[in-house]
């Protein structure tokens, strides 16, 4: 363990403000609003900063000690929930990305917190390397990837933050500490899934793995054919991920396995481009006015995907999908010995509301996928291996859609199986409850009443979730029509 204390000295308010103003953007002003990369959460911060220097970090706790302020670093915003937002001071980590060693003989990274993964994949590639395993997009930072606790898929694969080795942070009081395993263990378990509320994340080193090619099947069956037989099917491949069209019955199996083929990308400008965006974006937006339409623009979906297909590529072309349109989504771990279970009663529950007449009328597919348990604090997979049930609803031209009824009953069902929510993604859950998914829960909140007593950290998503607080979620754009 290194911890390395660099408080400000006593600098005068005024000068201090002085010091600021070189990175300051906005003081409570139109610049200063905030949208998540969904465009569904926004919040006006009382000023954002983008500091460049670890030091411009400690002026902006220093002014916030001062002022009473909370402070929320923030990466790229691509959470769709309010958990970047804050009404305190926002820190945007986008210029704290160096890499500041590649190591191809050990195969780690030392990188900033701020870093995307699309450079870190970048600086990888060069040195022969790559990721271990990915979850769908490289938008977000190295920061957040690790204080949500990605995920990717394989039965016998962990959540992303688990390859992280060290993390060194800026607690509330300004000291610098690094953290692994085997140093502050108790505060490195917490940092790897602890939402940016243990402290701002400077830099990371994480275990990473030769590159490699993966070579991609996908096919359609039938959803009881796939579910019945569902520890096969995770099974059947190191990375095995499902999307399921419940307007039609048809889910869409992608096995992958490491390979040395040459490579063989699976290309289609006509669907990538002409159908898939254009096409069912343009009758995604019909079907906000006329919602039996949704149905038929998933049995559509469905069937356009249906033939099987073969490709070989690079495993982060393969492990990354193209999001397309912006969206609202929610995705549930359940455990994965009631996965089958969960999912046959998620399906009964579809076309009980396409057989109703005034039932939901959603155009959504669903995304599978699946880690193996972990020793992560707040890990959904802690302690268990969990079937990752995510739900999207698209927000075709950046227009509102209905949502919030779906979501909640896709809630209820996944939650009466042990669902515990992505904590990248909105959910309902409150302490009580979640202290009775998380054995650590309760260790995790002591924890951050010791190393930060002022709630410095503490934006509204954290004084919600972990500590109780009352008070709606941010400014949150919702279909008016209906519910």
């Amino acid at each position: 363990m290194s911890v390395v204390s660099h408080s400000p000295p006593d600098i005068p308010l005024d000068h201090l403000y002085t010091l600021l103003n070189a990175i300051t953007v906005g003081r409570s002003s139109p610049a200063a609003v905030f949208r998540n990369w969904g465009q569904t959460f926004r919040c006006t911060p009382s000023s954002v900063f983008q500091p460049e220097t670890e030091y411009q970090l400690e002026l902006i706790l220093e002014l916030a000690r001062r002022e009473r302020q909370t402070v929320r670093a923030v990466g790229v915003g691509h959470s769709p929930s309010d958990l970047a937002c804050t009404s305190g001071y926002m820190v945007q980590m986008n210029r704290l990305d160096k890499i500041i060693e590649v190591n191809s003989e050990k195969c780690y990274v030392h990188a900033q917190g701020g870093v995307t993964l699309h450079r870190l994949h970048a600086a990888l590639e060069a040195r022969g390397l790559a990721m271990i395993n990915l979850g769908s997009i490289s938008d977000q930072t190295l920061a957040g990837m690790l204080t949500t606790a990605t995920h990717g898929t394989g039965i016998d694969h962990k959540v992303l933050s688990t390859h992280v080795q060290a993390v060194r942070l800026l607690l509330a009081n300004g000291t610098k500490v690094t953290c692994s395993r085997d140093h502050q263990s108790d505060l490195f378990f917490a940092t790897l899934c602890g939402l940016g509320s243990t402290g701002i994340i400077l830099d990371i080193r994480m275990a990473v793995s030769p590159a490699f090619r993966l070579r991609e099947v996908q096919e359609s069956f039938k959803f009881n054919d796939v579910i019945d037989r569902i520890d096969d099917v995770a099974r059947s491949a190191e990375f095995v991920r499902l999307w399921w069209w419940p307007q039609s019955g048809n889910v869409r199996l992608s096995v992958m396995n490491k390979t040395t083929e040459p490579k063989d990308p699976l290309t289609s400008w006509l669907w990538h481009s002409l159908i898939g965006y254009h096409v069912i974006q343009f009758l995604l937006f019909i079907g906000i006015f006329i919602p039996p339409l949704n149905i038929w623009i998933g049995r559509l979906s469905s069937w356009l995907v249906k033939g099987k297909t073969t490709s070989v590529d690079d495993s982060l072309n393969l492990f990354n999908v193209d999001c397309k349109y912006r969206q609202y989504t929610i995705e549930w771990a359940v455990p994965y010995s009631r996965a089958q279970s969960c999912l046959r009663e998620l399906s009964n529950w579809f076309d009980s509301e396409f057989l109703d007449p005034n039932g939901l009328r959603p155009h959504c597919t669903l995304e599978i996928r699946f880690s193996d348990a972990d020793d992560i604090w707040l890990s959904p997979s802690y302690g268990q291996r969990s079937c990752w049930i995510g739900i999207i609803q698209f927000r075709p031209y950046n227009l509102n859609v209905p949502y919030r009824t779906l979501f909640e009953r896709f809630e209820r069902i996944t939650t009466h199986y042990g669902g515990r929510p992505h904590w990248a993604k909105t959910h309902n859950l409150r302490p009580h409850a979640l202290s009775l998914l998380y054995p650590r829960f309760e260790a995790f909140q002591e924890l951050l009443k010791n190393i930060d007593p002022d709630g410095v950290f503490r934006n509204e998503y954290i004084s919600r979730h972990i500590f109780g607080a009352s008070g709606a979620r941010f400014s949150e754009r919702v279909f008016k029509a209906r519910p």
